[in-house]
Protein backbone atom coordinates (compact mmCIF):
# COMPACT_ATOMS: atom_id res chain seq x y z
CA UNK A 1 0.00 0.00 0.00
CA UNK A 2 2.86 2.52 1.00
CA UNK A 3 4.06 1.72 -2.53
CA UNK A 4 1.04 2.91 -4.32
CA UNK A 5 0.68 5.76 -2.13
CA UNK A 6 4.13 7.39 -3.29
CA UNK A 7 3.33 7.03 -6.54
CA UNK A 8 -0.08 8.78 -5.84
CA UNK A 9 2.13 11.06 -4.02
CA UNK A 10 4.65 11.60 -6.44
CA UNK A 11 2.20 13.38 -8.96
CA UNK A 12 0.25 16.05 -7.12
CA UNK A 13 0.54 19.37 -7.61
CA UNK A 14 -1.95 20.45 -4.81
CA UNK A 15 -2.21 19.56 -1.20
CA UNK A 16 -5.44 20.77 0.73
CA UNK A 17 -5.90 19.94 4.15
CA UNK A 18 -9.04 19.91 6.57
CA UNK A 19 -8.37 21.56 9.75
CA UNK A 20 -9.80 20.12 12.46
CA UNK A 21 -8.99 16.45 13.09
CA UNK A 22 -6.10 17.27 10.92
CA UNK A 23 -4.04 20.59 11.40
CA UNK A 24 -5.26 20.30 15.30
CA UNK A 25 -6.04 17.52 17.37
CA UNK A 26 -10.14 17.98 16.86
CA UNK A 27 -10.83 19.32 20.29
CA UNK A 28 -12.65 22.77 19.95
CA UNK A 29 -11.91 24.85 23.55
CA UNK A 30 -14.21 27.51 24.30
CA UNK A 31 -13.28 31.04 25.75
CA UNK A 32 -15.23 32.89 28.45
CA UNK A 33 -16.67 34.54 25.65
CA UNK A 34 -17.89 31.87 23.85
CA UNK A 35 -14.75 32.04 20.89
CA UNK A 36 -13.46 28.71 19.82
CA UNK A 37 -9.65 28.45 20.65
CA UNK A 38 -7.58 25.80 18.36
CA UNK A 39 -4.09 24.91 18.76
CA UNK A 40 -2.12 24.25 16.18
CA UNK A 41 1.32 21.93 15.94
CA UNK A 42 4.34 24.29 14.47
CA UNK A 43 6.47 20.99 13.08
CA UNK A 44 3.35 20.78 11.00
CA UNK A 45 3.82 24.34 9.55
CA UNK A 46 7.12 24.12 8.32
CA UNK A 47 6.42 20.51 7.06
CA UNK A 48 3.59 22.75 4.81
CA UNK A 49 6.04 25.61 3.86
CA UNK A 50 8.68 22.84 2.93
CA UNK A 51 6.22 21.38 0.47
CA UNK A 52 5.26 24.74 -0.90
CA UNK A 53 9.05 26.02 -1.58
CA UNK A 54 9.30 22.72 -3.42
CA UNK A 55 6.50 23.88 -5.85
CA UNK A 56 3.58 22.16 -4.43
CA UNK A 57 0.48 24.63 -3.89
CA UNK A 58 -1.47 24.05 -0.87
CA UNK A 59 -4.85 25.37 -0.25
CA UNK A 60 -7.73 24.62 3.32
CA UNK A 61 -10.79 23.37 3.01
CA UNK A 62 -12.98 23.15 6.51
CA UNK A 63 -16.54 22.99 7.47
CA UNK A 64 -16.01 25.44 10.75
CA UNK A 65 -15.94 28.69 10.30
CA UNK A 66 -12.58 30.40 12.09
CA UNK A 67 -10.45 34.09 12.19
CA UNK A 68 -8.00 31.78 13.66
CA UNK A 69 -7.70 29.45 10.43
CA UNK A 70 -7.32 32.63 8.18
CA UNK A 71 -4.38 33.64 10.70
CA UNK A 72 -2.91 30.16 10.58
CA UNK A 73 -3.64 30.43 6.50
CA UNK A 74 -1.81 33.80 6.23
CA UNK A 75 0.78 32.65 8.28
CA UNK A 76 1.82 29.86 6.07
CA UNK A 77 1.30 31.18 3.21
CA UNK A 78 -1.73 29.02 2.28
CA UNK A 79 -4.28 31.26 -0.19
CA UNK A 80 -6.39 29.20 -0.89
CA UNK A 81 -8.97 28.98 2.10
CA UNK A 82 -12.43 27.66 1.97
CA UNK A 83 -13.91 27.82 5.53
CA UNK A 84 -17.69 27.21 6.49
CA UNK A 85 -18.57 25.23 3.58
CA UNK A 86 -20.45 21.86 4.49
CA UNK A 87 -20.58 20.81 0.55
CA UNK A 88 -16.50 19.82 0.29
CA UNK A 89 -17.15 18.77 -3.14
CA UNK A 90 -18.68 22.34 -4.41
CA UNK A 91 -15.53 24.15 -2.50
CA UNK A 92 -13.17 21.20 -4.17
CA UNK A 93 -14.21 22.45 -7.47
CA UNK A 94 -14.38 26.03 -6.74
CA UNK A 95 -10.14 25.07 -6.06
CA UNK A 96 -10.19 23.50 -8.95
CA UNK A 97 -11.47 25.86 -11.24
CA UNK A 98 -9.27 28.46 -9.57
CA UNK A 99 -6.06 27.30 -9.80
CA UNK A 100 -6.91 24.75 -12.63
CA UNK A 101 -5.18 21.58 -11.61
CA UNK A 102 -7.00 18.37 -12.23
CA UNK A 103 -8.35 16.08 -9.28
CA UNK A 104 -5.80 13.44 -9.93
CA UNK A 105 -2.95 16.00 -9.64
CA UNK A 106 -4.54 16.79 -6.15
CA UNK A 107 -3.90 15.49 -2.84
CA UNK A 108 -6.36 15.58 0.05
CA UNK A 109 -6.04 15.00 4.21
CA UNK A 110 -9.24 14.20 6.14
CA UNK A 111 -10.76 12.46 9.14
CA UNK A 112 -14.63 12.36 8.80
CA UNK A 113 -17.17 11.49 6.21
CA UNK A 114 -17.69 14.94 5.07
CA UNK A 115 -14.49 14.69 3.81
CA UNK A 116 -15.44 11.56 1.37
CA UNK A 117 -16.54 13.78 -1.51
CA UNK A 118 -12.65 14.80 -1.86
CA UNK A 119 -10.92 11.70 -0.56
CA UNK A 120 -13.12 9.74 -3.14
CA UNK A 121 -11.95 12.51 -6.35
CA UNK A 122 -8.07 12.95 -5.64
CA UNK A 123 -5.68 11.41 -6.69
CA UNK A 124 -3.62 11.05 -3.38
CA UNK A 125 -6.30 11.01 -0.57
CA UNK A 126 -4.81 10.90 3.47
CA UNK A 127 -6.00 10.45 6.93
CA UNK A 128 -4.71 9.95 10.27
CA UNK A 129 -5.54 7.39 12.82
CA UNK A 130 -8.19 8.67 14.45
CA UNK A 131 -10.33 9.33 11.60
CA UNK A 132 -13.83 7.80 11.19
CA UNK A 133 -13.00 4.11 10.36
CA UNK A 134 -15.27 4.78 7.11
CA UNK A 135 -12.47 7.40 6.13
CA UNK A 136 -9.74 5.15 6.81
CA UNK A 137 -10.96 2.33 4.53
CA UNK A 138 -10.59 4.64 1.60
CA UNK A 139 -7.78 6.32 1.91
CA UNK A 140 -4.40 5.56 0.47
CA UNK A 141 -2.11 6.50 3.05
CA UNK A 142 -2.63 6.96 6.89
CA UNK A 143 -0.19 8.72 9.13
CA UNK A 144 1.01 7.16 12.29
CA UNK A 145 1.02 10.47 13.99
CA UNK A 146 -2.55 11.63 15.18
CA UNK A 147 -4.17 14.90 13.85
CA UNK A 148 -2.62 18.05 15.62
CA UNK A 149 0.67 15.77 16.42
CA UNK A 150 2.38 15.90 13.51
CA UNK A 151 0.33 14.07 10.97
CA UNK A 152 0.38 16.95 8.24
CA UNK A 153 4.26 17.15 9.02
CA UNK A 154 4.78 13.22 8.48
CA UNK A 155 2.50 13.86 5.74
CA UNK A 156 4.43 17.10 3.79
CA UNK A 157 7.76 14.79 4.42
CA UNK A 158 6.18 11.57 2.71
CA UNK A 159 4.50 13.54 -0.27
CA UNK A 160 8.54 15.60 -0.05
CA UNK A 161 10.29 12.09 -0.33
CA UNK A 162 7.63 10.51 -3.15
CA UNK A 163 8.65 13.65 -5.18
CA UNK A 164 12.41 13.36 -4.58
CA UNK A 165 12.36 16.36 -2.67
CA UNK A 166 12.95 16.02 0.77
CA UNK A 167 16.78 16.19 0.67
CA UNK A 168 16.86 19.72 -1.17
CA UNK A 169 14.23 20.54 1.28
CA UNK A 170 16.62 19.91 3.90
CA UNK A 171 19.84 21.21 2.43
CA UNK A 172 19.62 24.79 3.64
CA UNK A 173 19.30 23.71 7.33
CA UNK A 174 22.53 21.08 7.03
CA UNK A 175 24.94 23.59 4.94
Amino acid sequence: MEHQASARAARIRLMIFDVDGILTDGSLHYGPEGEVIKTFNVLDGHGIKLLQQSGVATAIISARQSALVVRRASDLGITHVFQGVHDKRAAFEQLLDKTGIAPEACGFVGDDVIDLPILLRVGFAASVPNAHPEVKSRVHFITKAAGGDGAARELCDFILHAQGNYEAALAPYLA
